[in-house]
């Protein structure tokens, strides 16, 4: 069952308070979406381990109700 773009939202938000959050529906399928994280969380980290902070905050939806997630990150200043 695909994951609406509301609750993707609400765990980006939750995953990373005070941070920005844009979710965009890639295919209108509910499961291939792209999301853009700016966040103070990221800052002084590579971008792999962005993602890999991102990829833990969603680990048990990815692969299954979240197909694909191309993902932006972005440290906050």
């Amino acid at each position: 069952m695909p994951m609406p773009q509301i609750e993707l939202e609400r765990r980006l938000n939750a995953a990373f308070p005070d941070s920005e959050v844009i979710v965009t529906d890639l295919a209108g399928d509910g499961d291939h979406y792209r999301a853009r994280i700016v966040s103070p969380a990221f800052k002084g980290l590579p971008r792999v381990r962005q993602h890999q902070l991102v990829n833990k905050a969603l680990a048990d939806v990815l692969g299954g109700a979240l197909h694909a997630l191309a993902l932006e990150t972005v440290p906050a200043d």
